[in-house]
């Protein structure tokens, strides 16, 4: 069978449709248009309308990728979606489904979704969308009482190792394991950021998440977004309804969830008011007074993130300094530096914008 064979014909557009695409879609759907849409640092992207069996029109939203984490993106994200929509209907874009073709030497893989048009530069309102996420963390519990995800997951394109573990701090302690190696792999060694990275790992999660199921104290594994940032929350146009996208969900303590608003880039959600909102649904775990250096410690996994998705990004220097901090209070090694409150943005509260975070 030829290549040629394999693309949809007679639809208009733009954007060049796979008969993979076409097998996910409801029985009798015919594809009328495909064009470019929207814009993505790791994937291409299209809106695709069609009609119905029944003569209705529609219009869905397609992602592709190819290469590091496509696969997990795709897969992981109809999963996560999935789950989400069940708890939360209408939360998130509906999928429809996910698949993969070849396209020359490349591998593609694709999720298609309901189309949303949504302005992204608005606020959320701070009390419906609150609650919305305290409805998804207390309904979302997990099938076998355990933190993880049945699929693997992405956060940009770098995927998290989600396999089942009983306890909180190895779960977490995988993931930042990722981020790390990710990061090195990105930006290259760094000896005394090496160091200050097995301490964390070794020491501070030990203790200061560890804290969360010792001494009598539990945590419930709780479904999380997991990339909960401005950039991936809209208002829908039509309804003026608040859609969340782009998740990549594990069973997770239900405050990693806001480790991204901690972050330099957050430009609505660090106001403290979605925050104190959210906890008047849920409140902080115990021990209650750690809850600060518990969500300084979270957002050390976006911030390193982004470090190694943006080779030079000053992120893995505030993710450094923030290591320091919580080794002094929880890890003391002498060998380490010392922490910087003149470098730290939850204190001078600099902000600095996700796409221009590039060292000078």
């Amino acid at each position: 069978m030829s290549e040629l064979s394999e693309w949809e014909f007679g639809v208009e557009g733009n954007y060049p449709i796979h008969k993979a695409v076409v097998k996910v879609l409801p029985r009798g759907t015919r594809i009328v248009r495909a064009e470019s849409c929207g814009i993505s640092a790791w994937t291409k992207t299209a809106k695709v309308s069609v009609i119905l069996s029944d003569g209705s029109p529609k219009r869905y939203f397609l992602k592709c990728a190819s290469g590091k984490g496509a696969r997990a993106l795709a897969e992981g994200e109809f999963h996560s979606a999935s789950a989400i929509d069940a708890l939360v209907p209408g939360l998130v874009p509906k999928p429809a489904g996910w698949g993969d073709y070849h396209t020359g030497e490349s591998q593609v893989y694709f999720l298609l979704a309901d189309f949303h048009d949504m302005d992204l530069a608005a606020a959320p309102e701070p009390v419906q969308f609150t609650a919305q996420i305290a409805e998804l963390h207390r309904k979302g519990t997990s099938p076998n009482g355990m933190f993880g995800f049945p699929v693997p997951t992405v956060c940009g394109i770098m995927e998290r190792t989600v396999t089942w573990e009983k306890s909180w701090a190895k779960s977490f302690t995988h993931q930042l394991k990722d981020v790390i190696k990710y990061d090195n792999e990105t930006n290259g060694p760094w000896p005394e950021y090496d160091t200050a990275c097995k301490q964390l790992i070794h020491v501070v999660i030990p203790r200061l998440l560890g804290a969360l199921q010792s001494c009598g104290r539990k945590i419930t594994p709780t479904l999380i977004h997991g990339d909960l940032w401005e950039r991936n929350v809209g208002i829908d146009m039509e309804t003026g309804e608040i859609v969340v996208f782009d998740p990549g969900c594990t069973y997770a303590h239900n405050e990693m969830e806001f480790s991204t608003w901690r972050c330099s880039w957050a430009y609505h959600f660090n106001s403290p008011i979605y925050m104190r909102l959210y906890q008047r649904h849920i409140e902080p775990s115990e021990p209650v007074e750690e809850w600060d250096d518990r969500n300084r410690l979270y957002s050390i996994h976006p911030y390193l993130n982004d470090s190694a998705g943006h080779p030079g990004s000053i992120s893995r220097q505030i993710a450094y300094n923030d290591m320091l901090y919580l080794c002094e209070k929880y890890g003391p090694l002498d060998s380490l530096a010392r922490y910087s409150p003149e470098k730290d943005v939850s204190v001078t509260g600099a902000y600095l914008p996700f796409v221009m975070t590039q060292l000078e």
